[in-house]
């Protein structure tokens, strides 16, 4: 077991996830089963990658890596090899079930994952092909998102989805259905999983710099190559932040219900808000129902347990921060995150280029795509998705002391 926890770098493992949440996030949609499905696809995919370049560099790790699981004799080639086309076959399948859009760029993403290892790694196209697989993953995840969501939404409208709900039509003045049934109907159309390739360049321009400080683990020596990097990187922050502030000012940053608004305290089905006619509008819906562009003009009855009348204003809590009010605090947490992370290794790196020091970059550039992920789902509007990639970040710190990520 530890001989294959080595060949598979499961410390690395936790730096995938967050393709597929922040690819969600791009597309404007919340992790659904396409998601599911599209990091199912990406983990495996990533182990199959990671079986295989050992099985390619069997003969070069037996001179410079003698200890490596191959070379060390712990496990044979024959089964390095069957693991990463096992994980192949199974990485596909998964992405068929989210639909053949999906399928079609995890097949682009295999492709490129078994060209680099048997190839391209050792020429200049190295690091690019690289970037391009980290870059195809995030879009795997924008693209099952997507596909997923819209063959809901789809199957919903031909009234074959699941609950009764799907068939029943809806009264007048009701409110909206919120059910996860109901999730794409809500939020309206989906982005093209084209939307998603900003942040994707994003991360694969951060692979590249991994990537190409990694082909100096083994000898070391260069001290150009991880100042460039460490330049990169600073850009690549500094082009996350600038990209939010751009936004317009209350432009919101992906569509969600109409009836309930970010960091409202107002809820159509709670209890607490009455069903009776307001007394100064008579014309007015009764309050919990649902219509486009309508907002009360004077408060309903008060009731004891409700909140204060003329309290319900859209983006408004008397007690808490709003969540767009939130969004800009946590994306500059997380880029600071992705800084602190990847630039002293490389800083280190820099100044003495020796193996280890080298090899502590090139971990410190692969931890820190865990927060570059969070990063760019609180940019597209999800600070949710991205306080969960965070989660991560303690589970692959602590792994990485038992298992090397490089």
């Amino acid at each position: 077991m530890r001989a294959w926890t080595e060949l598979f770098r499961v410390s690395a493992l936790f730096s995938v996830p967050g393709d597929a949440l922040a690819g969600a996030a791009a597309v404007g949609r919340s992790p659904g089963r396409g998601t599911a499905l599209a990091i199912g696809a990406s983990l495996c995919l990533y182990e199959a990658g990671m079986a295989l370049n050992d099985w390619a560099d069997r003969e070069e790790d037996a001179v410079d890596r003698p200890h490596r699981p191959i070379p060390s004799g712990r496990i044979s080639p024959s089964a390095a090899l069957g693991a990463a086309g096992a994980l192949t076959a199974a990485g596909l399948a998964l992405a068929a079930r989210a639909g053949r859009p999906a399928l079609a760029v995890a097949t682009g993403l295999a492709a490129t994952v078994w060209a680099y290892d048997l190839h391209l790694k050792h020429t200049k196209a190295g690091p690019a092909a690289m970037a391009a697989a980290r870059s195809l993953d995030l879009l795997l995840g924008a693209t099952a998102t997507a596909t997923a969501m819209s063959t809901a939404t789809a199957t919903s409208y031909a009234g074959t989805g699941p609950g009764p709900r799907a068939t029943r039509p809806m009264r007048l003045g009701a409110v909206p259905p919120t059910g996860p049934d109901n999730v794409a109907r809500a939020a309206g159309p989906a982005r093209s999983p084209l939307a998603a390739l900003p942040a994707a360049l994003v991360l694969g321009a951060h692979t590249y710099g991994v990537t190409a400080v990694s082909r100096h683990e083994a000898q070391g020596g260069s001290t150009a190559v991880p100042l460039a990097v460490l330049a990169t990187t600073t850009a690549l922050a500094a082009a996350v932040l600038a990209t939010h502030q751009r936004q317009r000012p209350g432009e919101p940053a992906r569509p969600g219900p109409a009836a309930t608004a970010p960091g409202s305290s107002y809820r159509p089905d709670h209890p607490h808000h009455s069903t009776a006619p307001s007394m100064l509008d008579l014309g007015a819906p009764l309050p919990g129902t649902y219509r486009p562009g309508h907002h009360p003009t004077a408060p309903a009855l008060p009731d004891l347990g409700a909140p204060q009348p003329g309290t319900y204003r859209p983006g408004h809590h008397p007690h808490r921060p709003t969540a767009p009010a939130l969004t800009p605090l946590l994306l500059t947490a997380f880029t600071g995150a992705y800084l602190r992370t990847a630039g002293p290794p490389l800083l280190h790196a820099a100044l003495n280029p020796s193996p280890p020091l080298t090899q502590r970059a090139v971990g410190g550039g692969i931890r820190a795509m865990i927060p570059l992920q969070a990063a760019l789902a609180a940019r597209a509007g999800a600070p949710g998705s991205g306080l969960a990639v965070m989660a991560l970040v303690p589970l692959a710190r602590s792994l990485a002391r038992k298992v090397s990520p490089t």
